[in-house]
């Protein structure tokens, strides 16, 4: 079991992750197991540090439920070649840890230059098997059907440009179209391959410093600008308030567009709405189609609860799945969790799936039948944190404050229709402000942070 421990543990980590997360820092690593000791090795410190702050708990976790017994895990830095040891262990003993990725990039004399990042950042196709969601598998309603129908239209060539903006509130279906798109595209194809980017801003943002760092910066350019056919960038609003990254991707877009290539963009917020975005950026951001989607009405929210069951080959009653659209409405992935959740409880117990059981397991999900407004919010998150009204309206900079009013303008987000603007003006903060609270709130959730559960864990306990 140790030996190929490992191994086994990928195809876990490769599901769980987020595509861009899995290849750009569990793909690199290596390990070795001793008992319940599982030492994971990273090709740098960069990379060490990274998986250690991000993901440990995640590979913990998921070799944990692969042994049966709780592992001990640790992060090292792979040791480089003899040769090598003596020049790298100078440069890293000084030198912060982006400092020590470059040196240890930059090739010995006589040799050829050559990209040493922890990954092949070119973009690839993906194989239509690494596609997790297509067009069949979406639920089309009116909270959708313009984005859904703007994205066939640009897999057929029948939308009026190539450029595609989605925006929606978190757990709506943008990731699902965007892969919908790519897999659509990656078939129809008539040529043996179609160069397909589909990446997250953070990753394209990281790609390009390590490419810095290596000084491949022009290689970096080159692919994306040249020999990218199709590009799919997810949560576009990362890039607010970083001027250099992005006038490396309005290059890139303007590149892209002047090929005639197509560009499909995604974010929780319309290009209106960001902050600290270069005009230009903005702009072409803009410059295609613009689709919304909304929250699933009950009908639209029932029919995913079939859809889902029926992927999962079991038979849901239908006052269950009436039940089940009736409670949770406001995000699609707590509805398929719930519902994955309610099945798997089932088989275990060797029940049937009854609406007493289905009961029982919403008691661990977020009520959502009557959206609360922004005093029920602020109550709950005050409560929660156990802070006053006051502190979370003043100018404190404590770290549970700050957590909490960052919570607070997600839930306002999520559960309102103000505007950014409105939201700052109702707790005593800039438009600015709120976007970055609410990103940094996303962002600890989406790369499943010990922070990022512990978010989610509080936003599942607002009940109506």
């Amino acid at each position: 079991m140790n030996a190929d421990l490992w191994l086994k543990l990928l195809p876990m980590l490769e599901n769980r992750l987020e595509q861009g997360l899995y290849t750009l820092w569990i793909k690199p690593l290596t390990a070795c197991c001793a008992g319940n000791n599982l030492e994971l090795q990273a090709p740098n410190e960069f990379v060490a540090s990274w998986v250690r702050e991000r993901l440990l708990d995640t590979v913990r976790e998921a070799a944990q439920e692969l042994t049966g017994r709780r592992m001990e895990l640790s992060v090292v830095v792979r040791r480089p070649a003899p040769a090598a040891t003596a020049s790298l262990a100078d440069s890293a003993s000084s030198a912060s840890p982006l400092a020590a990725m470059s040196a240890a990039v930059r090739p010995r004399r006589g040799e050829t230059s050559r990209l040493a990042l922890p990954l092949d950042y070119q973009p690839r196709p993906i194989a239509d098997s690494r596609w997790r969601f297509s067009f069949e598998d979406f639920v089309v309603g009116p909270c959708n059907e313009l984005a859904c129908a703007a994205s066939k239209g640009l897999c057929n060539d029948a939308l009026a440009a190539d450029h595609l903006f989605l925006s929606s509130g978190p757990g709506l279906g943008k990731t699902h179209l965007l892969h919908a798109i790519g897999r659509q595209l990656a078939q129809k194809s008539n040529r043996s391959r179609v160069n397909i980017a589909c990446l997250s801003a953070e990753e394209f943002a990281t790609r390009l410093v390590l490419a810095i760092k290596a000084r491949e910066a022009a290689r970096f350019k080159s692919e994306f600008r040249e020999s990218v056919d199709v590009l799919l960038l997810e949560d576009i609003h990362f890039f607010q308030g970083k001027g250099k990254l992005q006038d490396e991707l309005l290059m890139t877009l303007k590149a892209l567009q002047a090929r005639g290539c197509k560009v499909v963009l995604t974010s929780s917020f319309l290009p209106r709405e960001l902050n600290e975005v270069d005009p230009q950026l903005v702009s072409c951001f803009a410059s295609g189609f613009l689709a919304l989607m909304d929250t699933p009405d009950f009908a639209t929210r029932e029919e995913i609860v079939r859809r889902k069951a029926k992927s999962l080959q079991v038979q849901v009653p239908d006052d269950v799945t009436g039940l089940l659209a009736e409670r949770l409405t406001t995000d699609i992935r707590q509805l398929e969790s719930c519902l994955n959740n309610l099945v798997l409880k089932a088989r275990l117990l060797g029940q049937r799936i009854t609406t007493e059981l289905a009961w029982q397991v919403l008691e661990n999900y977020a009520e959502q039948s009557s959206a609360p407004n922004v005093d029920r919010i602020v109550s709950f998150v005050c409560k929660t944190y156990g802070i006053e009204e006051p502190e979370l309206r003043s100018k404190s900079r404590s770290q549970q404050t700050v957590l909490a009013r960052n919570t607070a303008f997600y839930l306002c987000r999520k559960h309102t229709d103000l505007s950014l603007a409105a939201i700052g003006e109702r707790l005593g903060r800039k438009h600015s402000t709120v976007l970055k609270g609410i990103i940094n709130v996303e962002r600890e959730i989406n790369h499943q942070t010990p922070l990022g559960r512990q978010i989610s864990s509080t936003i599942n306990r607002l009940s109506s």
